[in-house]
């Protein structure tokens, strides 16, 4: 192998880890900003409709069926539209 070769497998192998933890890092931003806005809704009373939320949340004591029906306080309106911005921006599903 030539060392333009070996140059050339050093950098492939460097960006494949690159962006093995550029993923890496984008699922747990994901999770943390998941946990957060759901946090927010939780504090207010919204029942959750997914297995996941349920598991992680529970719905007891929950109030609210709709997400656009919960009585946020402008902050958290634009901390929830935020965050919502960030699982965009990352891909989150």
């Amino acid at each position: 192998m030539t060392t333009t070769q070996k140059l050339l497998a050093g950098a492939v192998a460097l960006a494949t880890l690159a962006g093995a933890t550029e993923t890496a890092f984008a699922q747990g931003m994901c999770q943390q900003l998941w946990v957060e806005r759901n946090s927010i809704f939780k504090a207010r009373g919204y029942c959750f409709k997914t297995s996941r939320a349920i598991s992680y949340f529970g719905n007891a004591g929950c109030v609210y069926d709709v997400e656009a029906m919960i009585p946020l306080s402008p902050g958290e309106r634009a901390r929830v539209n935020q965050i919502q911005a960030m699982e965009r921006q990352y891909g989150c599903r």
